[in-house]
């Protein structure tokens, strides 16, 4: 049901609807009360009656389907046959003895004619008054959007052109007339430490931003129902088991080109390492909340279930995508790789490992942490979400994001001749998952209002799930992103 609240004389509309308000000694009102509650101080008043207003729209073959389900509640001191009137009932504080209250109801269907059922979730769009505080969140966005692509515009169209045109005039036999992010042309291709690890975190990552972006887009396009949450969910997990492929071929690719040779390793760890994790952790919290005797729990059939698509789906088809990756040459790069590494010389404070890494997580993170309390909300605080075109922006913006932080990141690193960019690129921008958990803490803290250590660890459990993927798809989305900046880069320019 859709309670219209009553706020600065306009009706706006919200899930559940409450049972009664509270007026202290001060007249402040704890609570929401509708306007027929007077306002007597120290008064207790309860919410007994509710009128359900249910639109309806006519099909051509006469059928009818239900657009929308409005429920108002009032309160009545005494049950009223017409349900129209009735003094409020208020109890008063302190007092004792018993008292008899009447519960009752009023339907009304009204035809609606000029809403589509593609349509029907609108008017909570309409009428909800954080859509103004999301338009905001979109602007601060967009703003970070355009500083960060007016900085890559000005190192690509400025400095980089700059700097390539005068390494291609330089003589490629005098190495002592090199400078800049030239002099590592030699390294910056060079495999990186722990290679393996890095193409199946990358192959994970690919499989997770596949997966987002097909349920995103299914969503935009109203197939998915926004008062079934569990819905959602269903489909995000059916599109994660049925792209293994993306991951499989992806890993293969990548570490095929660091020159790997343990492919049959390489295809199980990017079948079973990250979604081991998350399934162990998953089933770690039902586990608590089994014990707590939560409805909630997911039933044994359906993990078994989930563990047979796992199985039986996922896997074989990241062996699939393997297969093919493995099949494909193997990239060849813009330099050679010279045998002996070079010496990277003393990096400044903010170019160390730590603090780079560090930094490229924030503004992706400040770019859309407006959105993460909504969707915080919606699963915590029992919301609907239903603002997918919003969600679609703030994920395009996010992407960019990432992608130009880390492109920046990567250059300037370059620049101090520090070629070690494989793992950077992937951690600078998957950092982002760290400050992810951080705004969590903030708003389990400030938002919710949790007793007991079995929420607590639920909580954190679940957010830990969360951020896990969020690494991986923003560690995924800078390392593609470098990856095909430093190709591009080294490319145009004149080796020896």
């Amino acid at each position: 049901g859709i309670n219209a609240e009553y706020g600065e004389g306009k009706d706006y509309c919200t899930t559940s609807f409450p049972v009664g308000c509270y007026i202290d000694k001060n007249g402040q009102t704890q609570g929401r009360c509708d306007p027929g509650v007077a306002t007597n101080q120290e008064q207790y008043y309860i919410l007994n009656h509710v009128d359900f207003k249910i639109e309806y729209k006519t099909n051509s073959d006469g059928t009818g389907r239900i657009v929308a389900v409005k429920i108002k509640p009032f309160s009545h001191s005494q049950s009223v046959e017409d349900c129209t009137g009735g003094a409020a009932l208020s109890l008063t504080f302190g007092a004792e003895g018993t008292i008899t209250v009447p519960y009752t109801y009023s339907v009304k269907w009204e035809e609606n004619n000029k809403v589509e059922w593609a349509s029907r979730w609108d008017y909570l769009l309409d009428s909800n008054t954080q859509v103004n505080v999301q338009w905001y969140s979109i602007l601060n966005s967009i703003v970070i959007v355009l500083f960060l692509s007016g900085m890559v515009a000005m190192i690509l169209l400025r400095t980089l052109h700059r700097d390539i045109a005068r390494y291609n005039q330089l003589d490629p036999e005098d190495p002592q007339e090199e400078f800049g992010w030239k002099l590592v042309h030699g390294d910056v291709f060079r495999p990186p430490r722990k290679g393996m690890m890095l193409s199946v975190l990358i192959g994970s990552g690919a499989q997770v931003f596949f997966m987002i972006s097909v349920t995103i887009a299914i969503a935009c396009l109203g197939f998915l129902y926004p008062g079934n949450r569990g819905f959602l969910l269903s489909a995000g997990v059916v599109m994660y088991v049925c792209l293994g492929s993306p991951a499989g071929y992806t890993a293969a690719r990548i570490y095929k080109s660091f020159g790997g040779e343990r492919w049959k390793t390489n295809v199980l760890l990017t079948a079973h390492f990250v979604p081991a994790i998350v399934f162990s952790i998953f089933f770690v919290l039902n586990l608590v909340l089994w014990g707590e005797g939560s409805s909630s729990a997911v039933p044994f059939g359906t993990l078994v279930g989930v563990l047979a698509l796992w199985i039986c789906i996922s896997v074989p088809l990241t062996f699939v995508g393997a297969f093919f990756g493995f099949r494909q040459p193997a990239i060849q790069y813009p330099t050679r790789t010279n045998q002996i590494p070079r010496h990277i010389p003393p990096q400044s404070f903010y170019s160390k490992e730590i603090p780079g890494i560090l930094m490229g997580g924030v503004l992706p993170v400040g770019s859309v942490f407006i959105q993460l309390y909504f969707i915080f909300t919606s699963i915590w605080a029992h919301q609907i979400y239903y603002m997918f075109w919003f969600l679609f922006v703030v994920f395009i913006i996010l992407v960019i994001t990432c992608a130009e932080t880390t492109i920046l990141l990567c250059y300037f690193h370059l620049c101090s001749e520090d070629y070690h960019w494989w793992w950077r690129s992937f951690l600078s921008s998957g950092s982002s998952a760290l400050y992810f958990f951080l705004y969590a803490v903030y708003f389990y803290a400030e938002r919710l209002q949790m007793e007991g250590a079995a929420s607590l660890f639920i909580f954190f459990g679940y957010t830990l799930i969360m951020a896990i993927y969020f690494f991986l798809l923003t560690g995924f989305v800078g390392f593609i992103s470098c990856y095909f900046f430093v190709n591009k880069i080294y490319s145009v320019v004149k080796t020896d």
